[in-house]
């Protein structure tokens, strides 16, 4: 197995690849760019490939995954995908058919990793962001304790081999550990994660309850208009990760994305451009050194791009904690 194929354990006994290809689309760029990336990183050798229904991209993603299979790239098992069951469906009697629509949309039988893609429900609807007239988030009342047990229900149907969560805390991950008749406990938290926001003590919790922390934003995030404070600093242009992807050779990027691998994260890479998807592949050609590890982790300043603001009033907003 080629290094660029390394993989991590899940605690349920499945092997997720150490490197994903993250997805998300923003709505200035063309659904076709990600039809076109999607084939591009499978070509260049990512088999981890990250997406969510709330992305609408998942028709991209499942044409470019059966094209690949068609032309003898790869077979199915070779790709570990990974998809995300959106807020609105967070009612238990909802989460497969949520579950369904992905799996019509991927043209797949099976996802490899299915996510509760944040802890806040919100109201269910054609809608994927509901609000009333002045503009504001209708959100919904529901223990994500029962969206965890329907998401159980989905693992034992067949639809999916392992289940997970995204955007929780320790607490909230905490209720599901300690619910009466957990079945299966979460495999991962995907969760924003760079040297701004090194999310160490959330990644002492998971590695302690056999947890994988899954990295988005690991380059600093796209800085998308909607989502991203265009004025927050830019972080592939800090000195001091440039400085230590110039003592390597290597780009900003890559020394990003090192940086998690060596702390036993396993980050998401997204890029449109051909080159740099190939790029981040080469993460598992280098190592960084216990005094490079320790810069890095001092450029942490709890800079949170993503905030999700629109959840803010919900009493189980994931961003008020520490950690």
């Amino acid at each position: 197995m080629s290094s660029k194929h390394q993989c991590m354990k899940l605690s349920d006994g499945h092997f997720i690849p150490a490197l994903g290809f993250g997805t998300y689309k923003p709505e200035e760029v063309h659904k076709s760019k990600s039809l076109e990336a999607a084939n591009l990183a499978i070509e260049a050798g990512f088999r981890h490939i990250d997406t969510a229904f709330a992305y609408q991209v998942e028709e991209e993603i499942g044409q470019a995954i059966k094209s690949k299979i068609a032309a003898g790239v790869v077979k199915r098992e070779d790709i570990f995908l990974t998809s995300k069951l959106w807020c609105t469906f967070f009612r238990p009697e909802l989460v497969r058919s949520c579950l369904e629509k992905s799996l019509k949309r991927l043209q797949l039988d099976y996802v490899d990793l299915y996510l509760m893609h944040y802890p806040v429900p919100m109201k269910p609807g054609d809608d994927d962001f509901p609000v009333d007239k002045q503009g504001k988030t209708l959100l919904d009342k529901v223990d994500f304790c029962a969206t965890w047990e329907a998401m159980e229900k989905c693992k034992d149907a067949g639809l999916v081999k392992s289940i997970g969560v995204s955007n929780f805390n320790h607490r909230q991950l905490e209720r599901i550990l300690n619910k009466p008749g957990l079945k299966y406990k979460p495999v991962c938290n995907q969760v924003e994660c760079h040297p701004y926001l090194n999310q160490s003590k959330l990644l002492d919790y998971c590695k302690s309850k056999d947890i994988v922390l899954v990295a988005y934003g690991a380059l600093g995030t796209q800085r998308y208009k909607r989502w991203v404070d265009q004025s927050s600093p830019v972080l592939l242009n800090d000195p001091v990760l440039c400085d230590v992807a110039k003592k390597h050779k290597r780009s900003p990027a890559l020394i990003a994305l090192r940086y998690q691998i060596e702390r036993g994260v396993l980050p998401l890479a997204q890029s449109f451009k051909e080159n740099e998807i190939k790029e981040n592949l080469q993460v598992f050609d280098f190592q960084l050194p216990a005094e490079d590890m320790k810069v890095l982790d001092g450029m942490h300043r709890n800079l949170r791009y993503v905030s999700a603001e629109f959840f803010a009033d919900h009493p189980e907003y994931p961003f008020s904690e520490e950690y």
